[in-house]
């Protein structure tokens, strides 16, 4: 059975909220999630889709607790990916020249170690949208690419 993987990177909180309200959803329509609120790569199953919830802070760089998880994705010794599906959702706020610049390193990393984007990357803009009706638009897209594996 497939388990979407939900890694949750945050500082403030918000980002944490919009990955329990996306698990809640999805769990509704019959796909089970997993959530990794301090994801530790090494026990990250890559023959399971991951859902990357990822809020930049600073100067474009990622939430405390995934900065395990940038270091492992950017070590020499990085594994190969193949056979990973994941979709990412990037937070961030429009003001600053970095914005969404974590969930956007993110993506481009995971792809050049060969992991497959299974969805568009969504952007979230914590100044101009409302990022519980934004993901809940972007929802259907998570679950009809995770129904599809």
């Amino acid at each position: 059975m497939t388990v979407l993987h939900l890694l949750v990177g945050t500082t403030s909180g918000n980002t944490e909220f919009l990955a329990d309200t996306v698990s809640e959803k999805l769990n509704q329509q019959g796909i089970e999630t997993e959530l990794h609120y301090e994801p530790e790569f090494e026990k990250l199953p890559s023959d399971q889709p991951w859902l990357i919830f990822l809020a930049s802070h600073g100067a474009g760089d990622y939430a405390d607790s995934m900065l395990d998880f940038y270091d492992e994705i950017n070590d020499p010794q990085s594994p190969d990916l193949a056979g990973l599906n994941y979709a990412v959702v990037a937070v961030g706020e429009s003001c600053y020249d970095t914005f969404c610049e974590a969930g956007r390193h993110c993506d481009k990393r995971l792809q050049e170690l060969g992991g497959t984007q299974i969805t568009d990357r969504l952007e979230i803009d914590m100044l101009e949208d409302d990022p519980e009706e934004k993901t809940l638009n972007w929802l259907p897209a998570i679950a009809d690419a995770v129904k599809a594996l």
